[in-house]
């Protein structure tokens, strides 16, 4: 008797992969109406930011480098926006399982997602130029998974199911005449940007003992002249570990990960015994308390799409007509043999002068015309995934992907044919901003929409936040005016901010010539977008953050109105909001000459702050079935 069962399978969308852009792929491609399954090979999702690894979430703010309050809003939005506000209040304790936990639960509520834990893809069958279905094992139930899909979205890192499928992909370092790039190697190479195991230490009220593994490798001082780490006077990264703890990079980080992690082992060892037991750390009464097993990746495979991104198009930040995401992060390029080069700094980061587009066509195939990709396994050359393989940049990707993946569910096409349709294109581009994701350049000019077509009023507004911001077509500030490659971007606050001296409850109002239904109303708020917020271990890194909290600026209380037949009603009433976008339906909406919303309270400044209001008359029609 066989112990494997086999089951078959089906659905509209299959991701593979639960790391950050796998899980905003999966939840953006069911919300957006298709039916999703989501394979992810370990326990728990998060990739490189989960429990197993322990890395916080980087992005195009470049941690803080970009901003100052109101001028340069670069934090991401849509999905990974909300987790991050539901991380920093329902996760005050920063336990990284907490965040494990918030994956899970919002890939377990939508009905149209199902998730598969320790469930990996394994093989792929492939029909001409499409793929037909995948077959995924799991080893914890003995079972493997036949799964039939529309299309496929490879989110799994290493590129596992594409590689499997045989679309084509590159590995190493691109030579420097490969693609004109001044920061390339004068000769291509196989050589990656190596792996990371991080660990966390927790100081106690009395000396603690540690005897260093047999195997761990000897550490001298001479060694770390180049990594910052603990002193006598300076407790940095103990609690945390350290990313510098690199290596593999010279190796193949798919084939030899086992060997990657029992160097990356020893090493680590190595680092923490020369802190401890070494003279001048001051490390005595610190001691480990969780030791990472799972290595960090940074670089595998990189999938050959319809496009490469290159370092002159993030430099420069190109305009694409087909963006469905966006950058910023430095390029950030490291030694491929990580602590092997001790006269060597750890990272050569260059942060970029503005943002940069991520397209659709470095997200689809080549070779097959119903494979997608996101994440660190995208259509780059080295040196642009060096600043585009951050996790908030493919949590981002993700979300654009996923989208795109309904779209071509929605209209019976197929991924290779999106970029040859600028309608299609620009219906997924209008879906993304409305899910309050940004794009650079891009407004809001959703034909559904009807607040556009209102007057706008407020009870009162600042001279930088006037009432009419709210129906721009712009939901955030980025780089104000100071000197943004030309039509990219506007100036401007993008928010409505009430007077601070008027005091709350204020309120602004929608007025129309003829009745609407507001069957969907749609409220973007601020949630302070110049501010680094993400979950971390390093407590250094935490400080600079309001965490544990709802952000300041965020409005907490509210209630809408509408006007019938010359008689205010209440429509929708909230407190102990934290969100930034708040969707509220009415099945049996009535209509309405005038909307008005009234701010009661905030969780902490002194005035109302709406980045925009959005009304539907006909609620969650996303992609129809056929359009």
């Amino acid at each position: 008797m066989r112990c494997i069962e086999v089951h078959r399978l089906s659905c509209e969308v299959l991701v593979a992969g639960g790391g950050p852009a796998g899980v905003a792929c999966a939840l953006a491609a069911a919300r957006c109406g298709a039916r999703t399954i989501l394979c992810q090979n370990r326990p728990v999702l998060g990739g490189n930011a989960s429990s197993e690894i322990r890395m916080h979430m980087v992005g195009a703010d470049a941690s803080g480098q970009r901003g100052v309050p109101l001028e340069t809003e670069a934090r991401e939005g849509g999905i990974v926006e909300e987790l991050r506000l539901d991380n920093a209040v329902r996760n005050p304790q920063r336990s990284a399982s907490m965040m494990d936990l918030i994956l899970y639960e919002k890939c377990r509520q939508e009905p149209r997602l199902t998730l598969m834990l320790n469930t990996e893809v394994v093989a792929a069958r492939v029909e001409g130029r499409r793929i037909a279905h995948i077959t995924a094992d799991r080893q914890s139930t003995e079972d493997r998974f036949e799964i039939a899909a529309r299309v496929f979205v490879d989110c799994t890192g290493d590129g596992r199911l594409g590689a499997e499928a045989g679309a084509g992909f590159r590995e190493g370092r691109e030579g420097r005449d490969a693609f004109g790039e001044s920061m390339a190697p004068e000769q291509g190479d196989r050589c990656r940007l190596g792996s990371t195991l991080l660990f966390q230490a927790r100081k106690h009220d009395r000396p603690m003992p540690f005897v260093a593994p047999s195997f761990a490798r000897h550490v001298k001082e001479a060694e770390l002249r180049l990594r910052p780490h603990a002193t006598a006077h300076d407790d940095y990264g103990r609690e945390y570990g350290y990313w510098w703890v690199e290596w593999g990079g010279l190796l193949d980080t798919v084939k030899d990960n086992e060997a990657i992690r029992d160097e990356l082992l020893a090493i680590q060892m190595g680092v923490w015994d020369h802190i401890k037991n070494g003279s001048g750390h001051g490390a005595e009464c610190w001691a480990l308390e969780w030791i990472g097993f799972l290595p960090g990746k940074r670089e595998s495979r990189r999938f050959e799409g319809l496009y490469t991104l290159t370092q002159q198009d993030i430099m420069e930040s190109h305009a694409f007509p087909d963006a469905i995401a966006y950058g910023g992060w430095p390029i950030d390029l490291h030694p491929p043999a990580g602590v092997d080069a001790p006269d060597e700094q750890p990272c050569d980061q260059r942060l970029m002068p503005h943002l940069y587009d991520i397209p659709l066509r470095c997200c689809i195939s080549r070779d097959l015309d119903n494979l997608l990709f996101a994440g660190r396994n995208f259509s780059a050359s080295h040196v642009a995934f060096s600043s585009a393989r951050v996790m908030a940049t493919c949590f981002a990707m993700g979300q654009g992907v996923g989208t795109a993946a309904a779209y071509t569910v929605a209209s019976d096409i197929v991924p290779a044919a999106l970029p040859g349709r600028p309608e299609a294109i620009h219906a997924i581009q209008q879906q993304l901003l409305r899910d309050d994701c940004f794009l650079i350049g891009c407004s809001n000019e959703h034909e559904p929409e009807v607040a556009r077509q209102a007057h706008v009023s407020a009870s009162s507004e600042q001279a930088n936040g006037p009432a009419s911001a709210v129906c721009s077509g712009k939901t955030r500030a980025v780089f104000g005016d100071r000197g943004a490659p030309p039509g990219r971007t506007r100036p401007g606050t993008q928010r409505w901010m009430s007077d601070a001296e008027a005091g709350l409850p204020a309120w602004i109002m929608l007025t129309w010539e003829q009745p609407v239904v507001p069957a969907e109303i749609r409220l973007v708020f601020d949630t302070g977008l110049h501010r680094v917020l993400t979950l971390t271990q390093a407590d250094a890194y935490a400080a600079r953050m309001c965490w544990g909290c709802p952000q300041p600026e965020t409005v907490r209380a509210y209630r809408i109105e509408g006007r019938v037949d010359g008689q205010w009603q209440t429509l929708h009433e909230v407190d102990g909001n934290y969100q930034r976008l708040r969707v509220h339906t009415r099945a049996e909406a009535k209509g309405v000459d005038a909307l008005r919303l009234t701010i009661t309270g905030t969780h902490g400044i002194d005035h109302a702050r709406v980045a925009e209001i959005r009304v539907y008359e006909h609620p969650n029609r996303v992609f129809e079935k056929g359009v």
